[in-house]
């Protein structure tokens, strides 16, 4: 394990906390082509909040050495004297929901303009099985040069970051890794074994690895959509969806799932890599995209449910006024990324209302750049002038709103609608 230098490509939740465990045993060059970002983390500042302040300026240098440490850059010439190389890229969807592989493909080009021989790719981005070595490695052999498993070899090791989640932090979780030889296999491994905690599991092949991560979402996802429809199920019969499941829970194999909004950049997209993959080959996975089918559609199920609570609380649905809670994808996270909150906002918005967004953890422009909505993270500016609201939606689990008298900002006739189940005052509907 001497004479390693790491590159980690990509600084974001998944890229900066990897990069900072590294960092307390190897040199590493953590590069991001947002130079605002790099500024930030050379600062000792995290945004996403993964990476505590005193650990990040605990391991973080001034230069590019090869002492000990983590350099941010956004200079292509900084990685170029490393010989490993993780690429922490993201694997989002398009429009029509199939797999968008830019991400990857840029950040293989960049690798691929400094690698050498010798020199180990290991890719962390979550893909269908066979994107590493059919679509990164062509791009890394083309750019570079050099011959696939003769000059230089990869690896894969499947991110299981969790933001906002202080508890499972990466070097707590156990890792899966591979490798595109034996050998190689055995390297990527030991290096990740060298860090990490938790330990390790070396799989037998690249796909191996790729398809174990991409059906840990996807078993997740179908779960969530089972839980989901039968909240639909028990909401048209006023059966508690919530009692239900702490009853059915009582059973030592009963599976602890809760219906709700699933987005984020893993459970709501990784199915679409696998179901994509299993067309091309020739097969149309029905349970797959049903489960997608039914948690896209919960934003509207909810707008819905909630306009039909207020018609029938006699309240005037053009012009009411609306107030939603959180809008990232998750509780205690700053990560806005395919938030579902979103639909249940603009289905709302589609009716004619008038919605404050409230959430203490989103950055205003970052939400106004992604969805052109407007937020306000300050809880006073929802009480100046006594405001009152015609219906409260908590979408989101955040731990500020808890703490909330939430019915001294509804009016009379006004409906509290509790998205997570958290909620111990009175509400009028919920999953």
């Amino acid at each position: 394990m001497n004479n390693i230098k790491i590159a980690i490509i990509g600084l974001g939740y998944v890229g900066l906390p990897l990069a900072r465990l590294f960092a307390t045993k190897y040199p590493v060059v953590g590069f991001d082509i947002n130079q605002k970002r790099i500024n930030e983390l050379q600062a000792g500042n995290d945004v996403t909040l993964e990476v505590e302040p005193h650990l990040l300026k605990a391991v973080i240098k001034s230069s590019n050495t090869n002492d000990i440490g983590l350099y941010c850059s956004a200079q292509r010439e900084a990685i170029s004297d490393c010989n490993y190389y993780i690429v922490t890229v993201p694997t989002p969807i398009d429009k029509n929901n199939r797999p968008d592989l830019t991400p990857l493909y840029k950040s293989s080009e960049t690798v691929g303009k400094v690698l050498k021989k010798g020199d180990i790719v290991i890719y962390e981005s979550t893909v269908y099985p066979g994107v590493t070595e059919e679509e990164c490695i062509p791009v890394l052999e083309k750019v570079s040069g050099l011959k696939f498993n003769h000059d230089f070899f990869a690896g894969y090791s499947p991110e299981r970051i969790n933001p906002g989640d202080k508890l499972h932090t990466v070097d707590k979780i156990l890792k899966v890794t591979a490798g595109s030889t034996p050998e190689i296999g055995q390297k990527v491994n030991n290096l990740y074994a060298s860090v990490i905690t938790a330990g390790t599991h070396l799989a037998p092949t690249i796909k191996v690895a790729e398809a174990a991560k991409v059906i840990e979402n996807s078993q997740r996802d179908i779960n969530i959509a089972f839980v989901n429809e039968l909240a639909k199920i028990f909401n048209l019969m006023n059966i508690d969806t919530h009692a239900v499941l702490e009853a059915a829970g009582t059973k030592w194999n009963f599976l602890p799932f809760k219906p709700g909004l699933v987005g984020g950049h893993c459970i709501g997209v990784d199915p679409y890599y696998l179901a994509q993959k299993a067309q091309e080959v020739g097969y149309h996975p029905e349970i797959i995209l049903a489960g997608r089918r039914v948690n896209d559609g919960m934003g509207q199920y909810v707008a819905s449910e909630i306009i039909k609570l207020m018609v029938q609380n006699d309240i005037r649905i053009k012009g009411a006024k609306i107030l939603n809670l959180g809008i990232t994808f998750k509780e205690n996270c700053p990560d806005v990324r395919n938030t579902k909150a979103v639909d249940v906002i603009n289905q709302l918005k589609s009716f004619g209302t008038e919605i404050t967004i409230f959430d203490p953890w989103a950055n205003p422009e970052e939400v106004m750049h992604e969805y052109n909505l407007e937020t306000t993270t300050r809880y006073p500016e929802l009480v100046e002038g006594q405001t009152k609201f015609d219906a409260i939606i908590l979408t989101v689990a955040h731990k500020e709103f808890l703490s909330i008298n939430l019915s001294a900002l509804l009016n009379p006739n006004g409906i509290l609608y509790d998205v997570k189940g958290v909620l111990t005052e009175k509400v009028h509907g919920r999953l």
